[in-house]
């Protein structure tokens, strides 16, 4: 008991400041911050103007802040899930180096700015839609679904796939249906992309006790499940174009991504490797980058979605 004080206090600023940035899991906030960021710029034609510019860099901050709170609390509540996983083991909440007490008052702290920034700065449905996204993964996804169900990431896929919709709103004051159809191509994206990862994470998750797919339902039946949601996803990827959101730069970017995505859950149901499925996780991270890379260049060098 009395080794823990000069542990903690031996750990230099440096380091204990490393450890709570890792908690908000950067990789993924980054790429949530990025779609928010083509929900905003979609939903004004043409460039910003000042004051749109503002509310852009505000709601950003904001949606940053709140997204981050909502992973630090995830890490929070998987502390001894993520001590049982290779990929989560060196977390600081896993490793013990971070107690419950600071790792609550981050994310309480992180939230609490970040909707402060929304309300004042950008407009209150844009700071309720985050704050319900953040109830959502961090609460109803982490706390209910995860445990519960192999279809979790299904049903949890949900409030991964609000960014969009939140950029929108903070332009808009409002959730039009070209957000709801940006919202709809993450929700089916997020299935293939995290089966790819449980597969070969299958003995981690089979260790932690999570009823992810792979391990309730077997490996071939996940592949199975990856290769159909690709095509599905394939198909919604083609609103925005169906429904003049975008031009003829998009299509062609989300039937090449999305074509090349059925490529690789097809070579994975018809043929298993590890590499092969982090090959395809990996490519799922770029497919989403690229597709809303080319929304945003689609946006501003055809404005008109011709």
């Amino acid at each position: 008991m009395s080794s823990t004080p000069s542990v903690t206090a031996a750990v230099p600023t440096a380091s204990r400041w490393q450890q709570f940035y890792q908690l908000t899991k950067p990789r993924v906030v980054q790429l949530i911050v990025f779609c928010a960021v083509i929900g905003m710029a979609l939903a004004v034609p043409g460039m910003p103007s000042g004051a749109q510019w503002i509310s852009i860099v505000a709601a950003t901050v904001g949606i940053w802040l709140v997204a981050g709170a909502a992973a630090a609390f995830n890490c929070l509540i998987e502390q001894q899930i993520d001590a049982k996983m290779k990929r989560t083991a060196w977390r600081a909440t896993a490793k013990g180096q971070l107690s419950r007490a600071q790792t609550l008052s981050f994310s309480a702290l992180l939230c609490g700015i970040g909707s402060a920034i929304l309300w004042v700065w950008v407009n209150p449905l844009t700071m309720w839609l985050t704050f319900a996204t953040f109830v959502g993964y961090a609460v109803i996804y982490t706390v209910i679904l995860k445990p519960m169900t192999p279809q979790n990431i299904v049903i949890g896929g949900a409030s991964g796939a609000m960014p969009p919709v939140l950029g929108w709103a903070a332009l808009r004051g409002e959730v039009g249906p070209e957000a709801l159809i940006l919202c709809l191509i993450i929700f089916l994206w997020t299935p293939p992309h995290f089966w790819a990862l449980a597969l070969y994470r299958v003995e981690d998750y089979r260790k932690s006790g999570l009823p992810m797919l792979p391990v309730t339902h077997g490996g071939e039946y996940t592949r199975l499940q990856i290769f159909l949601y690709t095509w599905i996803l394939l198909a919604a990827t083609l609103l925005p174009f169906l429904t003049g959101m975008s031009g003829w730069i998009y299509l062609a970017s989300a039937l090449a991504l999305g074509l090349g995505f059925c490529g690789y859950a097809w070579k994975l149901w018809r043929g298993y490797s590890d590499e092969l499925a982090r090959a395809t996780f990996r490519f799922s991270i770029w497919h989403l980058s690229l597709l809303f890379a080319a929304l945003l260049l689609d946006h501003y060098l055809l404005p008109s979605g011709a």
